[in-house]
């Protein structure tokens, strides 16, 4: 019998990851309240931590700032692969 992985909004990552650097929880007792793995929530804190910092992450972001970053770098990706077609044509 397989087990389906379960999935989680960027927004429901983002508010387990503010309990943990906002309110000063555990990731232990974050974890454990909101039924998560530990190592889960370890990741998304530290990918929080990034994004509050600046960096824009590979996989997807957790605030809005880095979402809408992540929109407008694939925008500007595409258009240009359209620019560089129609030069060719």
């Amino acid at each position: 019998m397989t087990k389906q992985r379960r999935t989680f909004t960027p927004e429901f990552k983002r508010e387990a990851a503010c309990l943990v650097l906002d309110q000063g929880y555990s990731h232990a007792e974050a974890a454990r309240s909101l039924g998560l793995v530990e190592s889960a929530l370890r990741r998304w804190v530290n990918q929080l931590q990034q994004e509050r910092g600046g960096i824009t992450p590979a996989s997807k972001a957790l605030t809005p700032e880095q979402q809408k970053i992540q929109e407008l770098e694939a925008r500007i990706t595409r258009l240009e692969r359209e620019k560089s077609i129609l030069k060719k044509a």
